[in-house]
């Protein structure tokens, strides 16, 4: 019996034994007393009309015709809600898991009580069908409300899925139809098409932390979308009961939306990239998917007739959704799209492609949901399937690149340490600021961040991580940055009564500093011999992308400064009043090439520039672009490092790609030394002077435009290092 009309009757069946309880009154023309008032049921007409409670629907009465007529334990969870509270243990069960099939006539919808008891509200953690890295099922906990919703829109199936049937079928060459295998009872199984099933909202929402999309191995994905905060998860996007996406909210930030439809031409800033590769970096993000989607369809139709031998097409409503192109047009025909001619011909290759269009095609919001792992996902199929992605993108400039090391790399530990917060998560700065966060290093040279604590793993940075919520849509304002070195670094100048005034770069200072100094080098080798290799000398790394220590060069001290010699300070520009943001796209976070040419005309490529000066490098070459200048003495200091560490016994090599960067190379081959485990050796002689040097190689890596920020401070100190280590500079000019 339906819950809700079972309750509705024992509410009924209670006031008619109180009222036989009572001595019937005489009749009169005037009612004696007030009638009962009638019990009304919050939000009932709008769940009424919702999905939920769409009684006709396929979804609930698919197995009315059954024999037996009842709603399979494996499916209950999700098309009842007897097997929804069965599952949550709502009806005193063992939770986890349906005990029983549901008689077809119960499935009458998802009725309040199914979401309102004592147990679905108190309900915050979900088990996802994907595993994590060691091969346990995947938990996700403190979703709220959402987890109520996530029970079931998450899909059935995942890269796991996927992964154990290849495994199952033994499949060692990806390209090659896999013919059916015996089961227990000796009946063939063929190896079928793995279905994600319907909406599986969440599964494109919280990304690679679920793995419901088919993630190829060696890449990285984007984690759960963090829109902006309170409209982040199910029940903050969507009315719990109609379950119609709150459009009227979402207008406060996007302007001109006033529908459903409308939604999908919302286009963040973030996203500055022509994904599908169709020209238009302005079209919604669901017309990005579109497009995806139609180069991965046809990436498939192709794959199949000439990998698999049989031409393939897809109808996205009738089941199994693939079938053989009979007629060999690419169209999906209505005889074609028949159960018995299910498209058979699968390689695993195919089917982890077909997967992940089928996933893409079955989350109709996956362009709100999640719309940059279904891009990811999209593309990698595509590339997998041999297709050219020359002119398609995956993913977004680096604020914004969920799916990249810098935000991926806690996924594990599942917490971003204090240290690293303020920079790698989505929330750390705006902490950072809040709190008046400082920068600073130890007696041992050790940074040490005050303002922020430990943080959740985030996707990229959010709007709210620049932009002040409080005074929106301006960013936080700051007039001051502590960097490592112990001094503050502004782009900011004072007014006419001296007081400073918050500048808008000021914000990107924050980041684009480096973690180490001059400072912190020091610290770490004061007392030390500087010829004297100690083991106990570990490498100091400025870390990545220190652009705006490189900007205001000796002020800052975020590369090693020698003793006695003199250093630039800010580069010219900045002097000048120029800045991140004038030079930057501050979304995209591309040169502003077209800047550029006003003062510098006939430029097309900025790393061309040269702003006259001596050949510092001494290749006879004074035209060059300055970037030329750098890379040169770039190569000759990390030549000298090499013969420095050969002379004191332990050749080195560098690898800017691989942590901890500097690696034994004993006989110089080029090659990192391995132990007898076969893993790299890590470098573990150094000498102070090394170090230093090191330190100032690395340095210049790691900001990949320091030629440009400030390219004259950048040979100064790559000259000295050389010298330093005994080199020959005689041939060099040192600005």
């Amino acid at each position: 019996m339906n819950r809700k009309f079972l309750f509705v009757g024992l509410l009924l069946a209670a006031v008619l034994l109180v009222a036989c309880g009572k001595a019937t009154p005489a009749p009169t023309s005037e009612p004696t007393e007030a009638p009962a008032p009638t019990a009304i049921v919050p939000q009932q007409e709008a769940a009424a009309g919702s999905g939920h409670a769409d009684t006709t629907a396929e979804a609930f009465r698919h197995w009315d015709e059954d024999d037996p007529a009842e709603v399979p334990a494996s499916c209950a969870k999700c098309h009842s809600a007897a097997g929804y509270m069965d599952y949550l243990g709502a009806d005193g069960s063992l939770a986890g898991k349906v005990d029983a099939a549901v008689a077809a006539t119960e499935a009458q919808g998802i009725t309040c009580v199914a979401c309102h008891n004592s147990t679905a509200v108190t309900h915050t953690s979900v088990v996802f069908p994907g595993k994590d890295a060691e091969g346990n099922p995947i938990v996700i906990e403190d979703l709220g409300a959402s987890a109520r919703c996530m029970e079931c829109h998450q899909g059935r199936e995942a890269k796991a899925s996927v992964d154990k049937q290849i495994a199952d079928f033994a499949v060692t060459d990806l390209d090659t139809v896999v013919a059916p295998i015996k089961n227990a009872s000796g009946n063939d199984v063929n190896f079928g098409f793995r279905n994600i099933h319907y909406f599986a909202a969440a599964a494109t929402l919280l990304g690679t932390d679920a793995k419901g999309g088919y993630e190829y191995d060696g890449k990285t994905y984007d984690a759960r979308f963090r829109h902006v905060e309170d409209y982040d998860s199910c029940v903050g996007c969507h009315d719990s009961h109609s379950l119609q996406v709150k459009v009227t909210e979402c207008a406060a930030c996007h302007e001109g939306v006033t529908s459903v439809d409308d939604l999908q031409q919302v286009r963040m800033v973030s996203s500055a990239f022509d994904y599908d590769g169709d020209g238009n970096k302005t079209e919604g993000i669901y017309d990005e998917i579109t497009g995806l989607q139609d180069l991965l369809y046809a990436q498939i139709q192709t794959y199949a007739k000439a990998k698999a031998g049989t031409p393939i097409v897809y109808s996205p409503t009738a089941y199994p959704y693939w079938f053989a192109d009979t007629s060999g047009d690419g169209q999906v025909q209505e005889d074609e799209a028949v159960a018995a001619n299910g498209f058979k011909a699968w390689t695993a290759r195919l089917l982890k492609a077909a997967y992940n269009y089928q996933l893409s095609v079955k989350d109709p919001g996956k362009f709100a949901h999640g719309g940059k792992y279904t891009i990811e996902l999209l593309f990698d199929s595509i590339a997998d399937l041999g297709g050219d992605t020359s002119k398609l993108a995956r993913e977004d400039a680096g604020h914004f690149a969920g799916n990249t090391e810098a935000f991926r790399h806690w996924d594990v530990e599942g917490e971003v340490p204090y240290g690293c917060v303020k920079c790698h998560t989505g929330g750390g700065l705006p902490e950072f600021i809040k709190n008046a966060g400082t920068v600073a290093i130890d007696s041992r040279g050790a940074v040490l961040t005050t303002g922020v604590g430990a943080m959740v793993p985030s996707n990229g940075l959010m709007c709210s991580t620049c932009h002040d919520d409080s005074n929106w849509p301006n960013l936080y304002a700051v007039t001051t940055v502590p960097f490592p070195s112990g001094v503050s670094i502004t782009f900011s100048k004072p007014d006419a009564d001296g007081k400073l005034q918050p500048v808008d770069a000021n914000v990107c200072l924050e980041c684009h500093q480096g973690r180490e100094s001059t400072t912190s080098v020091n610290a770490a080798l004061k007392g030390k011999d500087l010829d004297t290799v100690d083991s106990k000398i570990s490498f100091k790394n400025v870390h990545y992308f220190a652009a705006g220590a490189t900007l205001f060069g000796g002020t800052a001290k975020g590369a090693y400064l020698y003793d006695g010699k003199e250093y630039l300070g800010a580069q010219a520009h900045v002097e000048k009043g120029f800045d991140c943001t004038t030079c930057h796209n501050v979304h995209a976070l591309e040169v502003k090439t077209e800047s550029c040419v006003g003062c510098h005309p006939g430029v097309k490529d900025v790393a061309e520039i040269r702003m006259g000066g001596a050949d510092y490098d001494g290749d006879g070459n004074s035209s060059e672009g300055i970037r030329g200048e750098v890379e040169t003495m770039t190569e000759a200091l990390y030549a000298q490092i090499k013969v420095y560490s050969t002379a004191k016994g332990t050749g080195i090599l560098y690898n800017p790609a691989a942590y901890p960067y500097f690696y034994v190379d004993k006989d110089g081959d080029g090659t990192a030394d391995k132990d007898d485990k076969g893993a790299t050796i890590r470098y573990a002689a150094f000498t102070p002077r090394l170090m230093k040097a090191a330190y100032n190689l690395q340095y210049a890596m790691k900001d990949t435009g320091a030629w440009a920020h400030n390219g004259k401070f950048v040979i100064q100190f790559l000259i000295d290092s050389i010298e330093d280590l005994g080199g020959d500079v005689s041939t060099y000019t040192r600005p």
